[in-house]
C-alpha cells in the first residue's frame, strides 16, 4: 500500500488544552494558542484532544468544541489531527466520526491501556476505527503509558489498510522502529522529543513534540538540516535543545508546558485533577532547563 511519505508534515506538536481558572474549556484560548504553535513554533500540524491535551478529563462535547475551534483559527495553513483514542473500540469510532463531521483531518489513535488486549485485539480495535472514517490515521504506540507495545508484525499487519498511514512512535525501541520502517511505507512521527534525531537515522519523517510549544523552530530547523545531510548541524541541535526536549518530562509535560505556556502570557489555565499545577521548585527548574536551550522563558 503506497502513502504519503510525510502525510502530516515534518513538525507535529501535541497542544495542551487551554482551561479557564475555574477549569473551564477556554475555547478562545485554544484558538490563540494554535495560531501562536504554528505561525510562531512552526508546525506543520497539531494533535488536539491527545493526553497533552488531558482527553481523559474532557468530555465528547469539549473534545468537538476543540477541534472546530482549532480548524477555524489554522485549518487553512495546518492540518488538524484529533486524538481519539480510548480503551473502548466502540467509544473510539464514536470519537473519530464526531472528529470526521468536525473536520479533522486525519486521527491520532492511542494503544487501548489498561486493559492490555492481546496482537489480535489490537489489530481488531485499529482496524475497526480505520474502517470507520475516511480519514487517514495514526497508531500511538506507548507502552509505557499503555502497557502493552504494539508488535512489528502487528504494525506490518495493520500497514496493509489504506487509511492506517503511520505511527506515533513513543516505545523508544529503535530496533523495532528500524524494522517497521524497513518492511512498510509507514510514516514514523517520533513522540519521544530527546530521539527524534537517532529516529530520523533509522526512517522517521518526523516528530510529535512537547516541548515543541517552545522549541518549534530549533526543532524543525534539526529536522531539516539532517535531510539534507548536514549532520554536524542537526547533532548541533539536538544537543543545544536536549534541556528542554528532556527538561519538559520532569513531571508530566502537560503540566510544565501550561506553566510556560503561563509564563509567556500564553493561554493555558490550571490542569484538571488528578494532575496538579506545577510548584514553585519545578517551574524554577523549568525555567534553568529553557534557559540552557537558549529558550527563556
Amino acid at each position: 500500500m503506497t502513502h504519503d511519505h510525510r502525510p502530516f508534515g515534518r513538525l507535529l506538536t501535541a497542544m495542551v488544552s487551554p482551561f479557564r481558572a475555574d477549569g473551564s474549556l477556554d475555547v478562545e484560548g485554544a484558538a490563540r494558542l494554535a495560531t501562536y504553535l504554528v505561525d510562531d513554533q512552526a508546525n506543520d500540524a497539531l494533535v488536539i484532544n491527545g493526553t497533552t491535551g488531558e482527553s481523559p478529563t474532557t468530555s465528547n462535547g469539549e473534545k468537538e468544541q476543540l477541534i472546530r475551534a482549532v480548524l477555524e483559527a489554522v485549518g487553512d495553513r495546518a492540518k488538524v489531527v484529533a486524538g481519539v483514542g480510548t480503551n473502548d473500540t466502540s467509544h473510539t469510532i464514536e470519537l473519530a466520526t464526531a472528529a470526521e463531521k468536525a473536520g479533522a483531518h486525519g486521527l491520532l489513535v492511542v494503544t487501548p491501556y489498561y486493559n492490555k488486549p492481546p496482537q489480535a485485539g489490537l489489530i481488531r480495535h485499529f482496524t475497526a476505527v480505520a474502517d470507520a472514517t475516511g480519514l487517514p490515521m495514526l497508531v500511538y504506540d506507548i507502552p509505557h503509558r499503555a502497557g502493552i507495545a504494539v508488535a512489528t508484525e502487528t504494525l506490518v499487519r495493520l500497514a496493509e489498510h489504506p487509511r492506517i498511514v503511520g505511527v506515533k512512535d513513543a516505545k523508544a525501541d529503535l530496533i523495532a522502529t528500524s524494522w517497521v520502517t524497513k518492511r512498510t511505507e509507514l510514516a514514523f512521527y517520533c513522540g519521544e522529543d530527546a530521539l527524534t534525531l537517532p529516529a530520523l537515522a533509522v526512517g522517521a519523517v518526523g516528530m510529535v513534540g512537547t516541548s515543541t510549544h517552545l522549541s518549534g523552530p530549533g526543532a524543525l530547523e534539526m529536522i531539516q538540516a539532517y535531510e539534507r545531510g548536514d549532520m554536524a548541524a542537526a547533532l548541533a541541535l539536538h544537543h543545544r535543545l536536549l534541556p528542554i526536549f528532556t527538561g519538559i518530562f520532569r513531571s508530566p509535560g502537560t503540566i510544565l508546558v501550561k506553566a510556560a505556556m503561563a509564563a509567556k502570557g500564553l493561554p493555558a489555565g490550571p490542569v484538571r485533577s488528578p494532575l496538579v499545577d506545577a510548584s514553585e521548585a519545578e517551574i524554577a527548574q523549568l525555567r534553568e532547563d529553557c534557559e540552557a536551550a537558549g529558550l527563556p522563558l
